[in-house]
């Protein structure tokens, strides 16, 4: 009787040693990397007539409260880059960061985006730099919304419009961008 509670004790310790060495195992992510990008694209809403840069960030480590990823887009009109704020959420298992809408988009261009990731005191603690490249251009996107609001009515502009492109509509300026 006292043989099997001892080998019990023996097992049921060595057991709560693997479990409190398994919670302070490596990651092996020795390089500092609090992120990583997952996934990147330019996202083309037709029904809006809007285009996008989406980035999405995976974490490496336990995110930190109060950490702030900031993104910084090139334009693809020129002039100065488009900067998006986004609250880092501990909780979740992603960070996406998304542009305004964008015009003058070039197919087969690449873009420069650079993402900083900052602590709750502002300091810099991760700089990541990338392009993204698009697989078409902004002429693919109707000149205005084909919908106007929530229930997706149709936009009275494009009466007999169905391909959302109107004659002589002006098209904005691209020659900053090129």
């Amino acid at each position: 009787m006292l043989r099997g509670l001892s080998r019990t004790i023996v097992v049921g310790a060595a057991l709560i040693a693997a479990i409190a060495l398994g919670a302070c195992r490596d990651t092996g992510n020795d390089d500092g990397k609090l992120f990583e990008i997952s996934g990147k694209i330019f996202v083309f809403n037709y029904r809006l007539a809007r285009a996008t840069y989406v980035v999405t960030l995976r974490p490496l480590r336990p995110m930190g409260d109060g950490q702030v990823a900031v993104a910084s887009f090139q334009d693809p009109a020129g002039g100065a880059p488009l900067v998006v704020e986004q609250k880092v959420w501990p909780k979740l298992d992603k960070v996406t960061l998304e542009s305004p809408a964008l015009t003058c988009i070039v197919k087969n261009k690449p873009y420069a985006i650079a993402i900083s990731i900052k602590g709750a005191d502002g300091a810099i603690l991760q700089k990541i730099d990338t392009t993204l490249m698009s697989t078409e251009d902004q002429s693919v996107l109707p000149d205005r919304p084909l919908v106007i609001d929530q229930l997706y009515t149709a936009n009275p502009d494009l009466v007999g419009h169905p391909d959302g492109k109107l004659p002589g509509e002006p098209k904005p300026d691209c020659s900053k961008g090129i």
